[in-house]
């Protein structure tokens, strides 16, 4: 386990997932402030005090690290909501309040939140597996809420649909195109699915 209590991947040693730990964070910080093309590798190396070689070693391109990045900011989110569990009587109050929260996280970085989603959709096969780790921390931040730890096809494919959902609804606020009553509408529409 990593001081944030996420298991660290088992292939890295103590000292590699804390070098890991600076790299992700100099991304977030350097997208934070300027977004998706705030983040060039060779500024994010200086930042977490890493070789430039060293930090190709970890992540292959930005969109890789941009999407591990998204990964981590995900991972952070559901230790906080382990902790301070979402309010609602029923399930899908539950994941929809979950949502919100996330959203809500995103909204206070906007920049940050835009260079994410961006590096999801440019994304392609090659960045497969780290795309893949961002749908399972999701998936399983709305089965937490769910309160499911067995869930049925049925509910796995709600829990996708959601999923699509909140992504879609990223995207269109992010590109001035949704309010955020709207983003809460579609969200806790598509939460319906889980009744």
């Amino acid at each position: 386990m990593t001081a944030e209590g996420r298991q660290a991947p088992p292939h890295l040693t103590a000292r590699q997932e804390a070098r890991r730990r600076r790299i992700l964070q100099a991304s977030a910080r350097l997208a934070g402030r300027g977004g998706f093309d705030a983040v060039q590798m060779r500024e994010v190396a200086e930042a977490a005090e890493v070789a430039l070689g060293t930090l190709y070693r970890y992540f292959p391109s930005k969109v890789h690290l941009l999407v591990a990045t998204m990964q981590d900011q995900l991972d952070g989110l559901h230790s906080t909501l382990r902790r301070r569990p979402p309010a609602g009587d029923t399930a899908a109050e539950r994941v929809a309040e979950t949502l919100m929260r996330a959203f809500r996280s995103l909204q206070r970085e906007p920049q940050l939140a835009d260079a994410m989603v961006r590096a999801l959709i440019f994304a392609d096969r090659g960045v497969s597996a780290e795309v893949e780790a961002v749908s399972r921390q999701t998936t399983a931040i709305i089965l937490d809420a769910m309160g499911q730890e067995r869930p049925t096809p049925e509910q796995l494919a709600a829990v996708r649909v959601i999923e699509h959902t909140w992504h879609s609804a990223l995207i269109t606020w992010l590109s001035g195109r949704a309010s955020i009553a709207q983003v809460r509408t579609d969200i806790e529409t598509a939460c319906r699915l889980i009744a």
